[in-house]
C-alpha cells in the first residue's frame, strides 16, 4: 500500500506522478540527440549524446514510486542500463515494479534493482569498475560516500547532498548522456 509510505502525499498521487514522469521521459527519448552548431571561424561543430553506460541510482525516500521511476525512466530513454538501489523505506514497492519489469519488453539485465541499506551498498557500487556512473538521490552521507568512493576510478557522480527537490527532466537527460563534441572546418582549399 503505497500510503503507508508516502508521507504527505497519498498512493494515488504518487501512481499519477510516476505515470506522468513516464510518459515525459519517453517523449524525451528521441529529442536529445545533440546538434549542429556553427562556430565563429570557418567550420561548424556536430554534438552528439551517447549514453554514459551503466548507472548506478540511490532513490530518494520522499515519494518512493516517484523517486524509484525517475532515474530508471531517465536512463533507459537514453539508453542506458540501471543498477537502482530502492528506497530503504519502501523496498517492497521496487520488488513490485521488478515484478513488472519481467514480465515486460525491457530485455533481462537493463534494470537491476537492488534492496538493502544504502551506507552498506553506496561503496561497492562507488568503487566499482565495470559501472560508469552513479546517482544519489538519498541523504548526504551517501552523497559524500558516493563522490569519495569515486575518486579511484573517475567515476561520473550526480548527487543531492540530502536536499529534496523536484529535478528538471533535462537535468537528468544531460546527466545519463557523454555529449561528444566534432569540429567540422569548412571553405579552407
Amino acid at each position: 500500500n503505497l500510503d503507508t509510505y508516502s508521507g504527505t502525499k497519498t498512493g494515488k498521487d504518487q501512481v499519477e506522478k510516476a505515470l506522468d514522469t513516464l510518459f515525459t521521459f519517453a517523449a524525451w527519448a528521441d529529442k536529445n540527440d545533440g546538434g549542429v552548431c556553427n562556430t565563429p571561424m570557418r567550420g561548424a561543430t556536430l554534438s552528439i549524446n551517447e549514453p554514459v553506460g551503466v548507472i548506478g541510482a540511490f532513490c530518494g525516500e520522499a515519494a518512493p514510486l516517484v523517486d524509484l521511476i525517475t532515474p530508471i525512466a531517465a536512463g533507459l530513454s537514453m539508453g542506458n542500463r540501471m543498477i537502482i538501489v530502492a528506497p530503504e523505506t519502501a523496498p517492497l514497492i521496487a520488488t513490485d515494479l521488478y515484478q513488472i519489469l519481467d514480465t515486460s519488453d525491457v530485455p533481462a539485465g537493463v534494470v537491476n534493482i537492488l534492496t538493502g541499506d544504502h551506507a552498506d551498498l553506496a561503496p561497492t557500487l562507488a568503487s566499482h569498475m565495470d559501472i560508469d556512473a552513479v546517482w544519489s538521490l538519498s541523504n548526504a552521507d551517501i552523497s559524500k560516500t558516493i563522490e569519495a568512493g569515486s575518486v579511484s576510478n573517475l567515476k561520473r557522480t550526480w548527487v543531492n547532498n540530502g536536499r529534496i527537490s523536484d529535478v528538471n527532466p533535462r537535468e537528468f537527460l544531460r546527466h545519463a548522456t557523454e555529449t561528444k563534441v566534432v569540429w567540422i572546418p569548412y571553405g579552407e582549399g
